[in-house]
């Protein structure tokens, strides 16, 4: 006997509502009684911060809170918003609804800043060297479809998170910061913080065979964190970067778990001093805090 038979649908809609977005998934996929429970307003609303209207409300978005719950859900987890005026992005890690933020380039502190002949704003078609990453979908039966589009693929982004980079045009140090509240961040979360960049394909001078410092600092708990790595390493260097598919590289930062309540702070830094070399070609997207892979 089915135990879609033997309990009431609100003590199923309970139950997977308890689990995780993944596992509902798979619940959808059983039978058409499961499918009916595991789609319902109520489960996906447990998957969704709990903040997620004033999120929603304060973005460019704001008419997705006329979508159903799992459509919200989906959405925010393949299509990151613009918040704070454009200047940072928010969407959710898709097997576990954890929140990930970006700060982009307008929202850090870059230093020297205000004269194109240090650091320039392009656009993202500016900006964009090379192709844009694609998936070719056609392949795939609808029931495959199902099972890997929400929870298996990459983020595909195509260039299209802010309406403005920060290039690099000629520098002898860097220096750029970005801060934010541990508050706004899922609590009891193992986070990673990521440089998110990529280098011009030519006129890029300054990084090969040098490092840059990468600092990660957690106010609240007393961490600090450093990391001495290139981001123009040669074959034979270890190589910490790594494509993220959406056209741009990423380099973890430092990685913290977040149980510091409504009153911490990580303060993030890219810094490099070695001004007997000109720099030249960085372009940054931004800095970004998501759940940190178990893998990674």
């Amino acid at each position: 006997m089915e135990i879609t038979s033997i309990l009431p649908e609100e003590c199923l809609c309970l139950i997977i509502s308890l689990t995780s977005p993944e596992d509902a998934c798979r619940s959808a996929m059983i039978s058409h009684a499961f499918r009916s429970v595991a789609n319902r307003y109520e489960v996906w609303e447990k998957f969704l911060p709990s903040d997620y209207r004033s999120i929603i409300s304060g973005s460019s978005s704001s008419s997705l809170l006329s979508l159903g719950k799992k459509d919200v859900y989906f959405h925010l987890c393949f299509h990151p918003i613009l918040i704070q005026n454009g200047t940072k992005s928010f969407q959710l890690e898709k097997k576990s609804g954890k929140k990930c933020y970006m700060m982009g380039a307008r929202a850090l502190s870059i230093i020297p800043e205000g004269t194109p002949a240090h650091w320039i704003w392009t656009s993202l078609q500016e900006s964009s060297d090379g192709e844009k990453p694609t998936f070719d979908f056609k392949r795939m039966t609808k029931r495959m479809a199902l099972l890997i589009f929400p929870l298996f693929t990459s983020c595909f982004e195509f260039f299209n998170r802010f309406p403005e980079t920060a290039e690099l045009k000629q520098v002898w140090w860097l220096n750029m910061r970005g801060e934010i509240e541990t508050k706004i961040l899922s609590s009891d979360t193992n986070y990673a913080v990521y440089f998110v960049f990529k280098l011009r394909k030519e006129h890029t001078t300054g990084f090969t065979q040098r490092t840059v410092g990468l600092h990660v600092h957690v106010d609240k708990i007393g961490l600090r964190e450093v990391r001495m790595v290139s981001l123009d390493p040669l074959r034979d260097e270890p190589r910490y970067i790594r494509e993220r598919g959406d056209g741009w590289m990423e380099i973890e930062m430092g990685a913290f778990f977040n149980n510091c309540g409504d009153d911490g702070s990580v303060e993030f830094s890219v810094w490099e001093a070695h001004t007997n070399y000109v720099k030249r070609g960085l372009i940054i997207e931004g800095i970004e805090l998501r759940p940190k892979d178990s893998a990674s």
